[in-house]
């Protein structure tokens, strides 16, 4: 099916998260999006909209045609891969990047897109009811969350860490949480490793980071667990305060949710990926939110 940018560009009204975040704006490794490591200032990334390319025959793809653009859930309380900075008029970060550059690939500018905060606990069920058409939002690629929907990538793969007051010596590991209350979201990979293994801790499951960030600078739990790439977005906006302890104990290969079935746009959007990985606009992205690059690389599609 060919469709070209006359049809698919329909201005859509995009949706302005209204929750404020946490604290300033920041990344792992990095200052707030812009910034790298070196103290330099990366430029904003321009996705090309593609204009008379060979579009996927998708279900899913036409409902964002008919609907001027689609509708793709976000984190906006993770800095430097999905936060919603009080008083913007749109999220920001890396997931945020991915999904405007395959936006892009589908024909549609950033203006086009409709942002939904999404957190872990109703991802999968924003999908199944068509609530969004994409889920771009640290979602970790696993077998039981592939019964109710589709990924295409992964685009990154993180690792569990841990965050912990930065005076606090005890806790140098996932070897010393046993007796440690532990802070994760309700639903996530990480507080589902903790419960399975870690039987020792105490699991605080709560609905957002921030809100476990704010735990434990309150002092009522030891540790917030989850990917190390948010954890260290946390710490650089406190890092008086707060360390990660740096002993990753899992791979978390992050995946673009999609409807289940709708094999042409999981195809298409694996294509996408691919290609960014290769004309630079992956490291363009990584570079602008989270910093430098060197040295990090895109993984591998899987095509399962």
């Amino acid at each position: 099916m060919r469709i070209t940018r006359t049809l698919a560009a329909v201005a859509a009204t995009t949706v302005v998260l209204g929750l404020g975040a946490c604290g300033q704006e920041g990344s792992p490794g990095a200052a707030a999006p812009g910034g790298s490591t070196d103290g330099t200032t990366a430029e904003a990334p321009e996705y090309e909209v593609a204009e008379d390319v060979e579009l996927p025959d998708s279900p899913t793809y036409q409902k964002m045609v008919q609907e001027g653009g689609p509708t793709i859930g976000v984190k906006v309380d993770q800095p430097g891969l999905g936060l919603q900075p009080p008083g913007a008029d749109a999220p920001e970060g890396f997931d945020v990047e991915i999904a405007k550059l395959v936006a892009a690939d589908l024909g549609f500018a950033p203006e086009d897109i409709t942002w939904v905060e999404t957190v872990s606990a109703n991802r999968e069920q924003f999908l199944e009811n068509g609530t969004v058409d994409l889920v771009v939002a640290t979602y970790t690629i696993n077998d039981d969350r592939k019964q109710a929907v589709d990924f295409a990538g992964p685009y990154y793969v993180a690792g569990q860490d841990l965050l912990v007051a930065a005076d606090d010596d005890t806790i140098n590991g996932p070897d010393d949480l046993a007796g440690k209350t532990v802070c994760s979201v309700t639903g996530s990979t990480p507080a589902q490793r903790i419960e399975e293994e870690f039987p020792d801790t105490q699991l605080v499951p709560l609905g957002g980071y921030a809100e476990c960030v704010e735990q434990l600078t309150g002092g009522q739990v030891d540790a917030v667990t989850t990917d190390d790439a948010i954890l260290r977005g946390y710490a650089a906006q406190q890092p008086d305060q707060l360390r990660v302890v740096g002993e990753a104990f899992s791979e978390e290969p992050y995946g673009i949710g999609m409807p289940l079935g709708d094999t042409a746009l999981r195809d298409f959007v694996n294509d996408t990926l691919e290609a960014a990985a290769e004309d630079g606009r992956w490291d363009e992205a990584f570079t602008y939110t989270l910093g430098d690059s060197e040295g990090v690389e895109p993984p591998a599609v899987d095509r399962y």
